[in-house]
């Protein structure tokens, strides 16, 4: 088929589910990772070795580019662990793409991102497990790493670079809230991600440690709100809600294929990061297949496209094209049917059930956690 028969076949759709140009493209360049976090959002399966060539990158990012991306986000696993990181920028740098490098810094040293700066990165962001070192090197399963991300985050203002602070919180460091904005001030980000821990993949087998009580979440978003106000001008906030303690969904990723494609290590695109965890769904790689071709008609992203595909009650609610249906990899997991209602919505016949897994969970002692490569954890 030819790509003007994809634009074809696009304008033909449904005005609802005729695709625009993504805004954001999530280059996934490896899952090789000093870290073990127990909310890894990579495959529990993941596939080793094939990983896109700095050469294939270049031209899926001017493939990308011709579709209408303007930011490209250069992730992992860890990013830095890819010796041809930096040819790899340079090329989505020439395709005119704003680089955003999202690392945990662990590996990072000045001269390399100094380098990097050089070549035309744009942004940082660190994600950071929580401000207190022993905790901090828990949850990581990574001795060391709190020191060294202020150092690095020291680096990124110091070569003028914009930095985000990322924090995934969960029941063990939640209570910690307030310093997590403090240190993302004293680093000089200019913007911080609270993000509730999303519970698939990895997380999903430490959902019964992860998990916060209702009380502890209600509060974390008392602390960000207050914060917010504090620090207008200073600090801006993006915070991803807990959804078990939900009543509407949020939609997938903006809308499942309608902001943002996810290219895994090895050229599988996807319309999330964890779309590998739906069954039969039928996913092509850049090295098959033009982007373009597969953003407009392919079977991946339009099996979730618009609204076409629910089911009630999601079909005929007033709030079908604002969250999209929700997250089906959560739908999945939780009702067995990926294509039924999100169960963070309080109109899904699955609510309640949710809503008590996160009750029973998170009143109960939590267990030690699964690290993909050590034993269970005891906890700290």
């Amino acid at each position: 088929m030819t790509e003007n028969a994809h634009v074809q076949n696009a304008e033909e759709a449904p005005a609802c589910e005729r695709p625009l140009a993504p805004l954001g493209l999530l280059a996934e360049l490896t899952y090789r990772c000093p870290l073990q976090c127990p909310y890894c959002s990579n495959p529990i399966e993941m596939q080793r070795g094939g990983e896109l060539t700095a050469a294939e990158w270049h031209r899926v990012f001017n493939e990308a580019a011709d579709l209408g991306v303007l930011q490209v986000h250069l992730s992992g696993g860890e990013p830095c662990a890819r010796k041809d990181l930096e040819e790899i920028l340079s090329r989505a740098v020439d395709a005119g793409l704003y680089t955003n490098l999202i690392t945990s810094g662990v590996t990072l040293t000045r001269d390399r991102l100094a380098g990097l700066a050089a070549r035309g990165l744009d942004h940082v962001q660190i994600s950071i497990q929580d401000t207190d070192p022993a905790k901090a090197d828990w949850i990581s399963g990574y001795k060391g790493g709190v020191p060294k991300k202020r150092e690095v985050a020291r680096w990124v203002r110091e070569l003028g670079l914009p930095l985000t602070v990322n924090v995934v919180v969960h029941r063990h460091n939640i209570d910690n809230l307030p310093a997590l904005i403090d240190y993302a001030v004293e680093v000089g980000a200019g913007r911080i991600e609270i993000a509730n821990t999303q519970y698939y993949a990895w997380a999903l087998k430490n959902r019964a440690a992860l998990i916060p009580t209702r009380e502890q979440f209600y509060r974390s978003l008392e602390i960000a709100k207050e914060a917010r106000e504090r620090l207008k001008g200073v600090l801006v906030f993006d915070v991803v809600a807990h959804d078990h303690y939900a009543v509407r969904p949020k939609p997938c990723m903006g809308g499942w294929g309608r902001n943002l494609i996810d290219i895994t290590p090895t050229g599988k695109v996807l319309p999330c990061h964890a779309a590998e965890t739906l069954p039969g769904l039928e996913i092509e790689t850049v090295r098959d297949r033009p982007l373009a071709g597969i953003w407009l008609d392919g079977p991946a992203f339009q099996k979730y496209r618009g609204t076409s595909w629910m089911k009630e009650p999601c079909r005929s609610c007033n709030r079908c094209e604002i969250d999209w249906g929700g997250c089906r990899c959560q739908a999945l997991a939780v009702t067995g049917d990926a294509a039924n209602a999100d169960p963070a919505c309080a109109l899904s016949p699955w609510h309640e059930t949710f809503a008590e897994i996160a009750e029973r969970e998170s009143n109960a002692p939590a267990p030690p956690f699964i690290y993909r490569r050590m034993s269970p954890s005891s906890a700290i």
